[in-house]
């Protein structure tokens, strides 16, 4: 039998980063998710302090029980007033916590206060005075398959990372394009073979290190304008689903009736493996690139931001919801970066003030209506979700770093 052992718990760890990382086309587990220089950085730099008492929301619990469904968001806005400060509030202890992505349901984290700063942990605190605990060796089983918990809800955001909606046109004026089906058919959807041509002459040949090309199918690339300066920044294309290359664009030598060769071209054959909507002759081909995590840190932005929202993806409505996507005008190209959180500014009206006998016309003061986090970005666009809002959000709605 093994001899039991006297353990004492001193001090307070602090509880570790927690991202999440997305793998576009499917999900991973916890382990596979990397931590990133920049979130080591982050946890090393707040690890020792955790953040100020007046950064926690008036009813913040003392501790909080981690159920399925809870995301890392909303159980930061359980306690802090900023939920993007999430890190700060958890801090980091790298010497116990080696990967940061796995806390599960079931687990209770406790808020813990000390000299005027907060973090949370999984233990509570041990006082000088509490004796010491015997303990004797023992084993625990446990199931993950509910997962460590995601920064947000994937099933929100998991088709902008497996569907690239922002394209270039010429990129995809000058794409493989589908030509015909089979019998005639005009439209083709999943389990159905289709024809295909390339704008080159390589494009739909099969590679002996690829077996399996897919590409995805779009149509009709709409122009996105900055509605400040009107300036295309680029195209939403439409997506409608993958194709499988089954077979080469080739040439074949033709003979005419007066016995002269020509050459014409025979189309690649594909398969249509995924459809979202039907597809048909003139949709074109862009190659399924290759599988990417995406690891999410909410933080606000270092440098300044002023941007507007461009367009609301998917939806005809004039006012973004909850948890709908949109689209903003800034990109990589201006700093913008998967995890950045924005505040979301409602245009204050202008009136007409009839208190004053000149009857002047006056613009209210912008109010804050909510947060957005940029999930992923482009040249000079970005796609965000839409987190915290008291009304409708609408193309035009100004962005400025949150407080």
């Amino acid at each position: 039998m093994a001899k039991p052992f006297t353990f004492r718990f001193i001090g307070t760890p602090a509880l570790g980063v927690m991202a999440v990382g997305l793998l576009a086309g499917g999900p991973t587990s916890a382990q596979q998710y990397p931590v990133t220089e920049q979130q080591r950085a982050t946890a090393q730099q707040v690890a020792q302090s955790g953040v100020a008492l007046s950064e926690l929301r008036a009813d913040a619990p003392s501790s909080h029980v981690v159920v399925p469904g809870d995301t890392l968001w909303n159980i930061s806005g359980l306690f802090l007033k900023s939920p993007w400060r999430w890190p700060e509030l958890w801090g980091m202890n790298l010497s116990d916590i080696r990967n940061p992505h796995l806390i599960y349901p079931g687990q209770t984290l406790y808020l813990v206060r000390t000299d005027g700063r907060a973090t949370l942990s999984t233990h509570t605190i041990a006082l000088a005075d509490t004796p010491s605990v015997r303990l004797s060796p023992r084993t625990r089983a446990e199931t993950l398959t509910n997962g460590a918990l995601p920064t947000l809800k994937n099933h929100l955001i998991e088709p902008f990372l497996a569907e690239p909606m922002i394209v270039d046109e010429s990129a995809l004026a000058g794409a493989p394009r589908i030509v015909s089906a089979p019998d005639g058919r005009v439209l083709m959807t999943r389990g159905d073979r289709a024809y295909a041509r390339s704008a080159s002459s390589n494009e739909l040949i099969d590679d002996v290190n690829k077996r399996q090309q897919l590409f995805r199918v779009f149509r009709d690339a709409k122009p996105l304008k900055d509605p400040v300066t009107s300036e295309v920044l680029g195209y939403e294309a439409q997506y409608l689903g993958k194709a499988l290359l089954a077979r080469s664009e080739t040439t074949q030598q033709v003979q005419d009736k007066d016995g002269t060769l020509r050459t014409e071209v025979v189309p690649a054959t594909i398969d249509i493996v995924k459809a979202k909507e039907e597809m048909r002759a003139g949709d074109r081909l862009l190659p399924e690139p290759a599988p990417q995590i995406l690891s999410y840190v909410p933080r606000a932005p270092s440098k300044t931001v002023d941007a507007r929202i461009v367009s609301i993806y998917g939806s005809a409505v004039v006012n973004a919801a909850q948890n709908q996507v949109v689209t903003i005008n800034r990109g990589s190209a201006d700093g913008m970066e998967a995890g950045h959180v924005l505040a979301i500014l409602r245009d204050g009206a202008r009136i007409i003030d009839k208190t004053d006998p000149a009857l002047p016309t006056i613009k209210l003061p912008d109010e804050r209506n909510g947060l957005l986090m940029v999930f992923r970005t482009f040249d000079k666009l970005s796609y965000a979700l839409v987190l915290d809002i008291t009304s409708g959000v609408k193309v035009g709605d100004r962005l400025v770093n949150p407080l």
